[in-house]
């Protein structure tokens, strides 16, 4: 089961009124086992970073220009998304930001339909809660101490750990914690064994018959010869 955690730092709050993806970040995850793969990347969003933004995403548009435009980047994205669910915290607003430069560049958008929306998770397991990332991160003990700023990379891979704790699929990570990314992905690809066969040996069958001899006028014999 692949699933990717994604996470977008945006210029505002709202594409409908002309806000561009600046940032987008990736996480993959097979079988709730994070492999190492991930997808980052910044973009010149061919318009200027509000203040408010830049505060807390620390990009500005200085540092944005020349950066690779949606355009340029979709493929390399798109191949890494796949057709895998997409987990992402309140997941209707990075969609719809994708779906609006997806809309840019005539490609069809992904539907709502396969977004994992972890804000939702989180507010019934605890309801009345704090459902933000920092919030979670604290609640699980997860560290944060890497996040200055906010960013698409790290924020999925903060929210990565956060899913998995939400799911309860955290504890097949901690046993492959100090595996390299590619013994990881090895693991979690690993075919399943085939079953090894479970029928009785034949002294068993064999002493089941005796003991069956035991039993005066079993009902199994009444109903066959009845």
């Amino acid at each position: 089961m692949r699933e990717i955690v994604l996470d977008t730092e945006t210029t505002g709050l709202d594409p409908l009124i002309g806000h561009r993806v600046a940032e987008i970040g990736c996480v993959e995850l097979v079988n709730h086992v994070p492999t190492g793969r991930t997808y980052q990347t910044y973009l010149d969003p061919e318009r200027d970073m509000p203040p408010e933004a830049s505060a807390i995403s620390g990009l500005t548009t200085e540092f944005l220009k020349g950066k690779p435009r949606f355009a340029s980047a979709v493929d390399a994205f798109v191949a890494f998304v796949g057709d895998s669910p997409i987990i992402a915290h309140n997941a209707a607003f990075d969609l719809g930001f994708i779906n609006s430069e997806l809309a840019r560049v005539k490609r069809p958008p992904y539907s709502s339909d396969r977004a994992i929306d972890t804000v939702a998770i989180a507010r019934r397991r605890f309801p009345g809660a704090p459902a933000n990332l920092d919030a979670l991160c604290k609640r699980f003990g997860i560290d944060t101490s890497a996040r200055v700023k906010h960013g698409a990379l790290i924020d999925a891979q903060l929210l990565a750990q956060v899913y998995l704790e939400l799911v309860g699929g955290r504890e097949p990570a901690l046993a492959l914690a100090g595996l390299e990314p590619q013994q990881t992905r090895a693991v979690a690809a690993a075919p399943n064994r085939p079953a090894r066969p479970h029928g009785p040996a034949a002294d068993e069958l064999a002493a089941h018959e005796k003991f069956l001899e035991k039993i005066k006028n079993p009902i199994w014999k009444r109903a066959a010869t009845g």
